[in-house]
């Protein structure tokens, strides 16, 4: 089974142990991409967001590993997650789909099983995660890019060191990954 990972974010400049046939590049789909989701260690990062994303053109790449669930499972394994149901996923042979990705990105889903479909792969997989950044231990808000660019001055005056890794996490981020969050923060802070 052929199958594509996408990327938008860490995963195309630190892949680690992910296995792909080749480097990611960015000839993936165009999706709804922000930096609205806060990590464990208080980076704001990219998910997909059908509400608050801007359109970007995305990264693939061929796994390298035969079997749709091993794909999975890697993805999981390198991104951290407890458990698989977090891993986006469209099979086109049996017409699955990840149920967590249609909740969360419906369109998004029918978006990358046409791209998959047309790029010849028989699946494609991708880190399903959703915005939490209104959560009360996360940015205790609705997420704005006002409300992002607030947690941000506020980790900057509490934790030098956090607000390095956060702005840095946006700075690697790949040039196609082009977000209102992203154009603020280069204005609030300019390289």
């Amino acid at each position: 089974m052929k199958s594509a990972v996408l990327a938008w974010g860490s995963l195309v400049w630190d892949p680690r142990d992910l296995q792909t046939a080749a480097e990611f590049a960015p000839n993936g789909p165009l999706l709804p991409i922000e930096f609205c989701r806060i990590s464990a260690d208080g980076r704001l990062t990219l998910a997909i967001d059908e509400t608050f994303g801007a359109t970007c053109t995305t990264y693939s790449a061929p796994s390298a590993l035969e079997s749709l669930d091993a794909a999975i499972e890697n993805l999981r394994l390198r991104e951290g997650m407890p458990n698989a149901l977090e891993v986006g996923f469209v099979e086109l042979s049996s017409g699955k789909q990840s149920d967590i990705a249609l909740q969360r990105h419906p369109e998004a889903v029918a978006t990358i099983a046409a791209w998959a479909t047309s790029n010849g792969y028989d699946a494609a997989i991708w880190t399903a995660l959703a915005s939490n950044f209104d959560q009360p231990d996360k940015g205790a808000e609705p997420f704005s890019v006002t409300a992002a660019v607030r947690y941000l001055e506020g980790m900057e005056g509490q934790d030098a060191a956090k607000f390095a890794r956060a702005l840095a996490y946006i700075r690697n981020a790949p040039p196609e990954i082009e977000t209102p969050v992203r154009d603020e923060v280069n204005k609030r802070w300019p390289e």
